[in-house]
């Protein structure tokens, strides 16, 4: 059923590189709080980058959750799940780190990758892998990919920096439980 690997290994890579999406959870410390998980996709913005070593792009949207907990205290747990082929599900256990577009490391992380676009794109996770895991995903059903939806690509195309700007400001520099998320970006690029 279920096994803990010493690494991400070049057979639980290529399973990841296939997975159309993935589910990433973090928390607050302490008791109170929301517990986070969000589900991420779009081909292309998610790379392993060693045995131990992983980084996904985040879009602007509509909270900031994940960064105000990796801020907070860096726990971080990414879970892929296999609607196709093999019942196989895969969690990655760690520490992650938040890059936002202002910071100088930004650019070299996202020429890793290979997005459908990078308009509305505000950082780059990385995460410090310390447990991998795989385990059986025998009630998950199967389900058809039919490809990425393109709606976060073609809403911000057809806005500017400013407006990017101003979303992040009213949407994007506090969790839903007041914590700190994203600076403001007027002040980050000082």
């Amino acid at each position: 059923m279920g096994k803990v690997h010493e690494k991400i290994d070049e057979k639980l890579a290529a399973f990841i590189a296939e997975q159309p999406m993935f589910f990433v959870a973090t928390a607050p410390s302490g008791p109170d709080g929301h517990v986070n998980v969000s589900p991420k996709g779009m081909r292309g913005t998610f790379r392993v980058l060693g045995e131990h070593r992983v980084a996904y792009l985040d879009w602007i949207g509509s909270g900031a959750e994940t960064v105000a907990h990796l801020r907070d205290n860096g726990r971080i747990t990414i879970m892929f799940c296999a609607f196709q082929g093999p019942p196989t599900i895969v969690r990655l256990h760690g520490h992650g780190t938040y890059v936002r577009a202002e910071e100088p490391a930004f650019a070299e992380l996202v020429a890793l990758f290979d997005p459908p676009e990078t308009v509305g794109l505000r950082g780059v996770v990385t995460v410090e892998v310390t447990r991998v895991s795989d385990s059986c995903g025998f009630s998950v059903p199967y389900l058809a990919y039919e490809g990425d939806r393109d709606l976060l690509v073609k809403y911000w195309e057809h806005r500017d920096g400013d407006y990017a700007d101003d979303y992040r400001v009213r949407k994007n520099t506090t969790s839903i439980d007041g914590m700190p998320a994203l600076d403001n970006p007027a002040t980050a690029r000082r």
